[in-house]
């Protein structure tokens, strides 16, 4: 198994997968491929011909993998642009319903002036049903747009989709799934999944960064608006010469990604055996996961510390969305869930691909040790203030 990546220190660990995968050798293959090709994919010529049939061959795989029609698969620039492109081009007549805890390409992704009505979610950080529920059969108001995340992308929770979808389809609803941290990890299936749209990402794949789809339910080619025109490129949904290194990457990367599925659970239950017996709190820890995805909240110390604290040691960790501009705030996908407390005390940790048994093991005695030393910490305050 090849190696864990590094920022060129022999002892890092890189356990950030969430944030973004390790590039996959065959997507780099992949990318490298496409990139000696000089043409335009909308160029008429031999060369821009080559370049559109690796366009239209990386566009059938990611449909036909995510049960979409290709027509209907629309290539972005990655999860964002999907996710904004969709909330654009569904929100009009329609109620938008969003989680509590959706990544905030979803929370402010909305167009201008829409109003949200927020989804709640219970203790684990799924959506309440019977709340969803209540919200789809308001008498007299318009059909919703209903946008929920299929795995959330700070705990790893899996929302009850099959549920969710009935609700959709009972009531005349549009569901939208973010799908960025679920594709590649869990079963995606548009159609059978009874979702109207599907947004995902190609280096949550282990693909590179810069390419992305959204794919769509219905006639093919439905009609979509676009947030901008250029050229007209992919069926007028999406102005811009599509990024074919990148999609190229993101195709062969969904593909190994499916063929080859990692094993991740039994290494995230030792993580996360060590962490509950160095005295944290696994955060929705109860519900159906990411089998890569452990929140873990270390009550009375600062993730900001923590993350200071592993980074030294070489772990590559974060706290919360890595799309924060490098901040380390409150989670707001904690606090949905009545963590509060907690909400600022919370790293994530998610196993990427390639990770290895030792690497887990390392952390698992660096973690221990940074609890213990809050512990110690505690007691030295305890005694100075002569509480003990």
């Amino acid at each position: 198994m090849p190696p864990s990546p590094d920022d060129g220190a022999a002892h890092a660990v890189y356990l950030d997968a969430n944030a973004t995968e390790p590039l996959r050798p065959s997507a780099a293959t992949a990318m490298l491929e496409a990139a000696a090709l000089a043409g335009n994919p909308s160029s008429v010529h031999a060369q821009g011909r080559k370049a559109r049939a690796l366009l239209e061959d990386a566009r059938a795989v990611i449909a036909r993998r995510l049960d979409a029609d290709p027509l209907n698969c629309v290539f972005t620039s990655g999860g964002t642009e999907a996710n904004v492109l969709a909330l654009h081009g569904f929100a009009p007549g329609r109620r938008i319903l969003v989680g509590r805890t959706e990544h905030d390409a979803v929370r402010r992704g909305a167009p201008e002036g829409a109003a949200l009505e927020w989804l709640e979610v219970d203790a684990s950080g799924q959506v309440r049903l019977d709340l969803l529920e209540e919200t789809l059969a308001r008498p007299h108001a318009l059909p919703a747009l209903v946008c929920l995340m299929l795995a959330n992308n700070e705990t790893g929770v899996l929302h009850p989709m099959a549920e969710v979808a009935r609700l959709c389809a009972r009531y005349g609803a549009h569901l939208h799934g973010d799908a960025v941290q679920a594709v590649g990890r869990i079963d995606v299936a548009l159609h059978a999944g009874g979702f109207g749209s599907l947004a995902c990402s190609g280096h949550k794949l282990g693909g590179p960064k810069g390419a992305g789809a959204l794919l769509l339910a219905g006639p093919a080619p439905r009609a979509l608006a676009p947030l901008f025109v250029g050229g007209g490129q992919e069926q007028g949904r999406r102005g811009g010469t599509q990024a074919l290194p990148a999609i190229a990457g993101m195709a062969r990367a969904l593909e190994e990604a499916l063929d080859t599925p990692a094993d991740h659970a039994p290494l995230r239950d030792r993580l996360e055996q060590a962490a509950r017996d160095a005295g944290a709190v696994v955060c929705g820890g109860a519900a159906p996961r990411l089998a890569n995805t452990s929140c873990l909240a270390l009550p009375g110390l600062r993730a900001q510390g923590q993350l200071m604290r592993l980074d030294l040691e070489g772990f590559c960790v974060s706290a919360g969305s890595a799309c924060s501009s490098g901040k380390v705030a409150s989670s707001h996908v904690l606090e949905a869930m009545g963590l509060e407390e907690l909400a600022g005390q919370a790293i994530r940790v998610s196993l990427p691909w390639n990770v290895r048994p030792g690497d887990v093991e390392r952390f698992a005695a660096a973690y221990t040790r940074l609890a213990a030393g809050r512990a110690q910490g505690a007691s030295a305050v305890a005694v100075a203030g002569g509480l003990v």
